[in-house]
């Protein structure tokens, strides 16, 4: 029940609720943070060791801090389950995902290609100004399902590992990574252990989620596609959701974008160019659910089956 109760909680209140920005959020208290010591750090020598002790003390400190919170709540019931299904609700980000998925796709289909366009320049980090349609579909397709992966299924992993504490080292790990874990001149030293420690915590998620969206879409092809075109990605990790959905969907992703001015050749996922469609996205998000739904489910299953023979 102490991982059940907030486990249903969570979820529930991350349906309804989304990502209010009236809330205050553990998340981004972890952003200023890693901000206050980038700015600090990253300058001079040694950027990659004080990169490196900047993430094993974010991560031991996060771990610490909640491992000492549900220690001392867990004694009083009625304030842990609370407390943990607020926590729990926190380190999941699907209704925010879906719901910018849905405001991309209606800005794109009512207002024209240029309100898309910026509209998804908030949630991807390529230049969105010279998009096409397609494009702009391709790019929301390809954030919902490497995010489901991000803010969804692994967040739930570590909880039922390691319960809330570990939960939140993993999105300490996956905020650093989305902060300081890019490639180019200012963080390719700093953010280096971050992206590999990132690319470790995610390697086991990303191919469940891969898995399940490809069960969830019922697609032998969203397999196929996942061993054939899920290392083809830059990243280790991302590549697997990301064709896994192209197979359901039967169409094409990656291919050449702009990030910083720079053109970057990414590898294509999938071999089906298609005009995708508002029912693309949709469909996305319908398997987003059922994916979200399944691995709940099968974690809360297995812990039972664990806990009867243990």
């Amino acid at each position: 029940m102490y991982i059940l109760i907030p486990l249903v909680a969570g979820l529930l209140l991350d349906t309804l609720l989304g990502d209010p920005q009236w809330l205050p959020h553990p998340i981004r208290w972890f952003g200023n943070a890693i901000a206050a010591m980038e700015r600090k750090l990253n300058k001079g020598s040694k950027k990659q060791l004080k990169g490196s002790l900047v993430t094993v003390f974010l991560v031991l400190l996060t771990g610490a801090l909640f491992y000492g919170l549900i220690k001392i709540i867990s004694h009083y019931p009625y304030i842990y389950y609370t407390a943990a299904s607020i926590l729990v609700f926190y380190g999941l980000a699907n209704r925010a995902l879906i719901d910018e998925a849905l405001e991309v796709n209606r800005k794109l289909s009512r207002e024209g290609l240029s309100e898309g366009r910026s509209r998804l320049a908030w949630i991807v980090g390529r230049d969105t100004s010279k998009l096409s349609e397609n494009q702009v579909r391709v790019a929301v397709l390809e954030t919902l399902s490497e995010n489901l992966s991000d803010g969804v299924v692994a967040p739930l992993f570590y909880y039922f590992i390691g319960g809330i504490p570990l939960m939140f080292v993993y999105k300490m790990v996956n905020t650093l990574d989305s902060m300081i874990g890019y490639k180019d001149d200012r963080y390719k030293d700093f953010g280096r252990f971050a992206a590999r420690l990132d690319d470790v915590m995610n390697f086991i998620p990303a191919r469940i989620t891969a898995l399940l969206i490809a069960l969830a879409g019922f697609s032998r092809r969203g397999v196929v596609y996942m061993f054939r075109y899920g290392n083809k990605h830059s990243s280790p990790n991302a590549g697997y959701p990301e064709a896994a959905l192209a197979g359901v969907l039967k169409c094409r992703f990656g291919g050449p974008n702009y990030y910083h001015g720079k053109l970057v050749n990414k590898p294509y996922i999938g071999k089906h160019e298609k005009k995708l469609s508002s029912r693309d996205i949709s469909k996305a998000i319908i398997i987003n659910i059922f994916v979200t739904f399944i691995f709940s489910l099968s974690g809360v299953l297995l812990l039972l089956i664990i806990g009867k023979y243990s």
